[in-house]
């Protein structure tokens, strides 16, 4: 068998008078890294990446270098045109890879920033396979799901870990075991397990633990199906994570080991959590971490000196969860408030925030399609800032642009994203600078006045015709403006943009001279990038998405200043500090 396993190792193409199939790519060490694979049963939405996330934080800080990768089934090329009913946010990377939601939880847990190569799906890996086919990659060979597929995918795999130099690739597959689109990518798991050899892998099955009501006790059965499913694809877990809402009994961790042969210890209970940053706790206090080690045979590598230094810092973040001495409500008048992951990064962004202010920040959900000019001080009176999230299309469009004009006329600390802060600038064309007609080409193709619109400069700077801006960009900040002080005095900052629309620059000076700041812009272009009222306790907008880059360490500095203008707001007589200096304070990095 290892001779096999050599032979195998070295193909690095295909072959008309082999089988074997295992594309190689060059800078590839075999035996350098290890993968950890995490499959779904029972259910979806478990929280897999979650999951995935914690245990590669907790390798990460031991000293070893890790990387991660979502496989989604699904044959879109990217995330960018699902609708976040169904699917939640799209999470944009730096590189403008438009992605499943799972990569911003890696993002923030590891505190890295991932690119396309952190990513892939069937339409990416069925799109490759095509293209090789037509440019004669394959020899002549009649191309199969195995060994052609599945090799696609290995190829992926390898790649990222040749390009990362990473201890252990964690590789998260979406969906369920069983789900027909997933069944390549489980094939092509087994087969790299058996290429790489003994030791090479770990197999994790995530399940979910039924507590019917009616019943009142926890049932194992869909769990033990589940499992035997992913058994009958030729794989055996080597640990399984037991999702619950309340603690997993020793009878049903027993019943999951015997049926699945896995070690009790290696049947972890997984109950709900207040906060996922709770979670890495939970696994290192059944040691899940050094398991993992063991069975990669790794533990050679692992630093204790940095996982207690690592561990400490993070210790101090988890220390500071749910010790709030203040309670604030932040209103987030939205399009798709009924799916709370259509805006993961937003709530994340808070939760950052709160806990660096010693905040227990409260979101009130509310469906902008119901606002009105009439009806919007009631939504709003029990709130003390408000998010204007992004969004597309015409619904809800007036519910947003009543509330910014609450927000601006009352005080109301305001953040206006992408779609926020183009409705606030169309409410302030409309009642500061009274160009009566002011709109959106998006919303109303024809309108009179048109604010917002796509740019034929933008067009041909861009060179996409009107597609989307993605990924990060550089922003100019103005000096002495409040976003100056709000990122240090710094001349420029990085963040990531998703949109197709800008402000008109026909009307800037308009609407600067009607007391409209822009303090923000792209460098040598006329893209209006943040907005910001100087008169106001805070009302910032920016055209970008700064929630994709808050961490739990790293606050992002406009949600760190919202919630501390909102507590301004909330406590008076508390004589805070000014929410600049508040956010300067924390976002600061150390000396």
């Amino acid at each position: 068998m290892g001779k096999n396993i050599d032979l195998l190792a070295s193909l690095s193409d295909a072959s008309t008078d082999s089988e074997f199939f295992s594309p190689m790519p060059d800078g590839y060490k075999k035996g350098k890294t290890r993968y950890c694979f995490v499959a779904g049963t029972v259910m979806s939405g478990l929280g897999k990446g979650i999951f995935s996330s914690c245990l590669a934080l907790l390798m990460q800080d031991k000293g070893l270098k890790v990387a991660p990768i979502k496989l989604e089934g699904y044959l879109n090329i990217d995330s960018g045109t699902l609708n976040p009913f169904r699917h939640g946010e799209v999470f944009v990377l730096d590189d403008g890879m438009e992605t499943d939601m799972d990569l911003g939880t890696y993002e923030r847990m590891l505190n890295q920033e991932l690119s396309r190569a952190n990513f892939a799906t069937s339409g990416q890996i069925f799109s490759s396979i095509l293209y090789k086919e037509r440019h004669g990659d394959y020899l002549g060979r009649d191309v199969q799901m195995i060994p052609h597929v599945t090799g696609e995918v290995k190829l992926k795999l390898r790649n990222l870990a040749a390009e990362s130099n990473a201890d252990i690739v964690f590789v998260e597959i979406g969906g369920t075991v069983g789900d027909l689109e997933n069944a390549y990518y489980i094939e092509a798991m087994r087969e790299l397990a058996y290429e790489e050899g003994p030791n090479s892998s770990c197999f994790v099955a995530l399940t979910y633990i039924l507590e019917p009501k009616t019943l009142g006790e926890q049932k194992s059965k869909a769990a033990q199906l589940g499992i035997k499913q992913l058994m009958q694809c030729g794989i055996q877990p080597h640990i399984i994570a037991c999702r619950a809402g309340a603690p997993v009994t020793e009878t049903v961790r027993q019943k999951i080991s015997v049926y699945s042969n896995v070690p009790l210890t290696r049947v972890i209970s997984l109950p709900d959590s207040a906060s996922i940053y709770m979670i890495p706790a939970m696994l290192r206090e059944v040691g899940l971490d050094f398991e993992v080690a063991r069975l990669l045979k790794i533990e050679d590598r692992i630093k204790l000196e940095h996982e207690r230094t690592a561990w400490a810092r993070w210790c101090d973040f988890t220390d500071k969860i749910g010790s709030a001495t203040r309670r604030v409500t932040i209103g987030i008048p939205g399009k798709y408030t009924s799916v709370r992951d259509s805006y993961a990064s937003i709530i994340n962004a808070l939760e950052h925030a709160g806990i660096a202010l010693g905040a227990d920040v409260q979101i009130k959900w509310i469906e902008t399609t119901d606002i009105t000019g009439k009806n919007a001080a009631r939504n709003l009176a029990d709130v003390d800032g408000i998010i204007v999230p992004g969004g597309f299309g015409i619904r809800g469009a007036e519910g947003k642009i009543a509330c910014a004009k609450h927000a601006r006329e009352t005080g109301l600390p305001y953040l206006g994203i992408c779609f926020g802060f183009q409705m606030a600038v169309i409410e302030f064309a409309r009642n500061i600078c009274r160009i009566a007609g002011a709109n959106s080409t998006e919303i109303k193709p024809g309108c009179t006045e048109p604010v917002i619109d796509v740019l034929p400069e933008q067009k041909k700077i861009e060179g996409l015709g009107g597609n989307m801006r993605l990924g990060g960009r550089d922003i100019e900040i103005k000096s002495k403006t409040v976003a100056w002080r709000l990122f240090g005095r710094k001349k420029t900052v990085r963040m990531r943009f998703r949109h197709r629309y800008e402000v008109d620059p026909r009307y800037i000076e308009r609407l600067e001279k009607g007391g409209l700041v822009f303090s923000g812009k792209a460098p040598n272009q006329p893209i209006m990038q943040i907005l910001e009222i100087p008169s106001h306790p805070f009302f910032m907008a920016t055209q970008a998405h700064p929630c994709l880059t808050s961490r739990p360490r790293a606050p992002q500095p406009m949600f760190v200043a919202l919630v501390a203008a909102a507590m301004q707001r909330r406590y008076p007589d508390e004589k805070l500090p000014d929410c600049i200096k508040a956010a300067r304070k924390i976002c600061s990095p150390p000396k």
